[in-house]
């Protein structure tokens, strides 16, 4: 038989370095979940990842057990990262910040593949094309 789940929660933390500071430990604390034991576990399963946010969905149970997921790092974070900025423009039409390749562009949007809402590589680049624009960096060819 299925367990019962009584929660979910939807939160960043970086990648390997999550603590049990807020946002978690009060989002956990709430459910009444070992903190601690989240903590360690997403930890390991994120240590490649160093310090880049990774979008986790915890499932809490009636037994006050946890499963969670962790997700692929927000496009916005791997575009900085590609473009080697700290923020994007505060306005993108006017003030462009950096630059990123189509081949960038493909890369990233192979490594989301699975959370994009796309039927192929070809449209997922696209995506990430209009996020990176979205925040002033200019896409070359």
């Amino acid at each position: 038989m299925a367990k019962e789940i009584v929660g979910k929660i939807k939160l960043q933390a970086p990648g390997g370095q999550a603590t049990p500071a807020p946002p978690i430990g009060p989002a956990l604390g709430a459910h009444n979940v070992n903190i601690g034991q989240f903590v360690s576990q997403f930890n390991e399963r994120t240590k490649d990842l160093n310090g880049t946010p990774v979008p986790v969905e915890i499932l809490v149970y009636a037994d006050k057990t946890f499963s969670f997921i962790c997700k692929s790092p927000p496009a916005a974070a791997l575009l900085k990262e590609a473009a080697q900025i700290a923020k994007g423009s505060g306005v993108p039409n006017k003030e462009k910040v950096g630059k990123v390749t189509v081949e960038q562009c493909r890369k990233i949007a192979e490594a989301k593949l699975a959370d994009l809402s796309a039927r192929d590589l070809d449209a997922g680049a696209k995506i990430i094309m209009g996020t990176a624009r979205s925040m002033g960096i200019v896409v070359e060819e």
